[in-house]
């Protein structure tokens, strides 16, 4: 069986400085981090090569330094590392993005075929949640969004049963082999790593493609030239001023309380009386 998992190294958000006159993101001197969505993902198919034995190989895209997440990945106990890396690939948006590593799990498909391609539900720094499905879409795979559990799995007769979080409550589905996952938050949490994998994570070489070994050849596809999104400004939101104000309740009528509270919320937000009017 052959997992791949999709990460990105991405800036610790709570370090992230925008730049004051390009409005762009500040990378540098900003540690760099995995993606927290991704380590859910890389958990899950960890979890599926302890049970069925076979691979897992964690692919992403960056410059060269992102080296380091792919080699924290293997840590954890995946079996391969693949780096997509090229000048080619710089200012890639989703669609570009999702071109490339689409192109790099054709030739691992053709290595060793793929069973399961998964992906956090987003990355931290974007969080556009449209590279899986962009994936799935030009690998022709089902794709399973949003993903809380994996209810079963069966390599042996290609399928796969999962439990997603929906509008309302939750979805059992059922679909066939190779799919892509994109995994929810909070649905497992990533293990240490043994000292052996430890070991193996710093010695063993991380296989690093441009376009051409990643089988791209129309590079009109491919980062600036194949991103059609613009960002026009980045900001930090401004700080609330306002503060938190209390309702006391006397003598434990919390019915004069809550009266008090809607009056309050009346008074500021003028149309919430008449939507509470409707509702009731």
């Amino acid at each position: 069986m052959h997992s791949v998992v999709c990460i990105k190294q991405v800036p610790d958000s709570a370090q992230i400085r925008v730049h004051p006159v390009t409005n762009t993101i500040m990378r540098q001197g900003v540690p760099a981090i995995i993606n927290p969505y991704d380590l859910f993902a890389l958990e899950e198919a960890l979890r599926l090569k302890d049970r069925f034995g076979g691979q897992v190989t964690v692919l992403t895209m960056g410059p060269p330094q992102a080296e380091a997440a792919l080699r924290k990945a293997l840590s954890f106990g995946a079996t391969d590392a693949v780096l997509l890396t090229d000048k080619a690939f710089a200012g890639a948006d989703t669609l570009a993005t999702s071109c490339a590593l689409a192109a790099a799990l054709r030739r691992l498909d053709e290595r060793e075929p793929l069973d399961v391609v998964f992906t956090g539900k987003q990355t931290i720094d974007g969080d556009t949640a449209q590279v899986g499905p962009g994936i799935a879409k030009r690998l022709d795979l089902q794709l399973l969004t949003y993903v809380s559990r994996i209810v079963e799995f069966d390599p042996k007769g290609r399928s796969i049963t999962v439990e997603r979080r929906a509008e309302g409550g939750v979805q059992v589905l059922k679909t066939a082999l190779p799919c892509l996952v994109t995994m929810l938050e909070g649905t497992n949490e990533i293990r240490f790593g043994t000292l052996p994998d430890l070991f193996r994570a710093a010695r063993v070489p991380v296989e690093q493609w441009d376009r051409a070994a990643a089988g791209i050849v129309d590079v009109t596809k491919i980062g600036l030239k194949g991103s059609p999104t613009v960002v026009s400004k980045v900001f930090t939101p401004t700080p609330r001023t306002d503060r938190a104000q209390m309702v006391e309740v006397t003598d434990g009528n919390l019915a004069a309380g809550a009266a008090e509270l809607i009056a309050r919320m009346v008074s500021r937000l003028p149309a919430l009386e008449e939507a509470l009017a409707k509702r009731a």
